[in-house]
């Protein structure tokens, strides 16, 4: 299921309606993510008692709404002044059994030990002669953890929701630790995930059962909203595998995506449910004739449709007729609206402006970044007029060394391809590609430039991507130091350039917009850097 944080009132329906459509199949028992009433993560409106309060009447309507089939629902629960994040088991009206989340993840983007109290591990309980062990998310992650004591219990069936964020290749991350927990006793494993875009995070699904052996019984679709019926406990009955509400009836498992699908889906899908969640229905993009403004437009228009997406094309004096041929076959091929804006004289004037000022200076990186300004405030001024969002175009390579501009090309609502290597870019474009050319062939194939300047190209600032985002990758999501990248065989000046360029930006991400979690450490939620820091390893 998809919830969104805060909008109680919509969870509670949709918890509802999907209660209704499995009391059709005549389910025993459905399932629903952590914290599906409040959504996840609801951060500091926990700090709110009215918050809490109204998650605890949203319990009580679904009590007093739903007797058959019985419910596992996420919530926050509270006592004695503690919170705790917790599910509940409802059936027949009432409140059967209450699980108190015991292991709280505080690394990476996860901060619960601020909000939540630790609970105890949760007894087993039965139901209609099964016996169950409930367990949320981070409990099943460890050996020896909660979920142990329940398999030494003998439990039937161990259901552990969640709200497990995306980054590349996690389904098989949570497969091999739940298999590792089936070496600690025997039981079926219903894994619940949620799905939704949420602020930097994407939760992507993909909800499983395993059986006593770690084989899939069944797998839910990722991306999207998908209720799974699952028999995995009648006596004297076959598995009747994965059956789909409408009809053909579907047998078989979802299939896993390949990492250029995962991904583009991934992003895709944050852009759908931020755009959305957020009251707007339109965006507005920047379309330079780049690759990154590229597939930031397709990307646009698969989630929101063609008539929702709006592209500005922003031409100088340093800007090609190539640019300009790309920036227009791709919004043709795409079916978007178009729109061209000059940005001559609008410049002239900021420079006859400053004149006086800069009388006597040679031209340097400010009459660059004036160009990259005045780009973002005609967005913005689009933005503002028509309600579109604006969505920014930045790559992590560049958002990791600085090269971009504040208040410029940084300006806007969200960034697209925030956690997305400028290497993974050109990956994502060919495969957008493989059923028939969108992005111009020419779009992918020329060199990176910014046209800020005559005849310029990014490799007269930053190392070769194909060197730069590994180097940032060592850096940023391993945690190795300069003499250790170097070791790996990368040049020593420029490993000491990049982690210079890195360091010093920290400052300009700050100030960044939020974009989605891809890769195992995004900066944002999981980058946790002081601006002010004199520290050169």
């Amino acid at each position: 299921m998809n919830p969104t944080v805060g909008d109680l009132d919509g969870n509670l329906g949709k918890i509802l309606s999907f209660a209704k459509r499995a009391a059709e199949l005549k389910a025993d028992l459905v399932v629903f993510p952590e914290l599906v009433i409040c959504g996840y993560p609801p951060e500091d409106l926990l700090l709110k008692p009215q918050f809490i309060s109204d998650n605890l009447s949203a319990v009580e309507k679904i009590a007093k709404k739903i007797s058959d089939p019985g419910l596992i629902v996420g919530f926050v629960s509270s006592d004695k002044g503690k919170l705790y994040n917790s599910a509940v088991f409802i059936f027949n009206g009432r409140v059967r059994a209450l699980c108190n989340k015991a292991l709280l993840p505080n690394y990476g983007v996860f901060d619960e030990k601020r909000y939540f109290a630790e609970g105890k591990p949760c007894p087993v309980f039965e139901f209609k002669g099964v016996k169950i062990g409930l367990s949320i998310c981070e409990d099943i992650w460890h050996k020896g953890g909660p979920v142990a004591k329940q398999l030494k219990s003998k439990a039937d069936i161990i259901v552990n929701i969640n709200a497990s964020p995306y980054h590349v290749g996690k389904i098989g991350e949570r497969l091999k630790v739940l298999k590792e927990r089936l070496k600690e006793g025997k039981a079926n494993i219903v894994y619940v995930n949620m799905v939704g875009g949420q602020d930097e995070l994407v939760f992507d699904g993909g909800s499983f059962v395993l059986d006593k052996k770690g084989g899939v019984l069944a797998m839910g679709k990722q991306f999207e909203e998908d209720l799974i019926f699952v028999d995995i406990t009648g006596k004297g009955k076959k598995n009747r595998g994965l059956i789909d509400l409408k009809p053909p009836i579907r047998t078989v498992k979802a299939v896993p995506l390949s990492a250029e699908e995962e991904v583009y889906k991934a992003v895709t899908f944050a852009v759908s449910d931020y755009v959305k969640k957020n009251g707007f229905k339109k965006v507005v993009i920047g379309l330079s004739g780049g690759i990154d403004s590229g597939i930031t437009a397709t990307i646009a228009r698969d989630a929101l449709g063609k008539d929702n997406v709006n592209c500005v094309f922003m031409p100088s004096i340093y800007t090609s007729e190539r640019s300009k041929d790309d920036a227009y076959a791709l919004a043709k091929k795409l079916g978007v609206n178009l729109i061209d804006i000059s940005i001559t004289g609008t410049l002239d004037a900021y420079n006859f402006a400053l004149s006086s000022e800069f009388k006597g200076l040679n031209k340097d990186i400010t009459e660059e970044n004036l160009q990259a300004r005045i780009r973002g405030n005609l967005l913005m001024a689009l933005s503002n007029k028509f309600n579109w969002l604006v969505l920014t175009t930045g790559n992590k390579s560049e958002m990791s060394v600085g090269y971009a501009t504040l208040y410029g090309d940084m300006a806007g609502g969200f960034a697209v391809l925030k956690d997305i290597p400028k290497t993974l870019v050109y990956k994502l474009a060919n495969w957008r590609n493989r059923a028939g050319e969108v992005i111009p062939k020419s779009m992918i194939e020329r060199e990176p430039t910014a046209e800020l300047k005559p005849d310029q190209k990014d490799r007269d600032v930053l190392p070769p991507y194909e060197i730069l985002d590994p180097i940032v990758d060592l850096y940023v999501k391993e945690n190795l130091s300069y003499k250790q990248i170097v070791k790996k065989g990368f040049s020593a000046e420029t490993v000491k350039k990049v982690i210079r360029m890195i360091d010093r930006s920290e400052y300009k991400r700050r100030q960044s917009s939020p974009g989605p979690k891809i890769t195992h450490r995004a900066f944002g939620k999981d980058w946790r850097l002081p601006i002010t820091n004199l520290y050169k390893g």
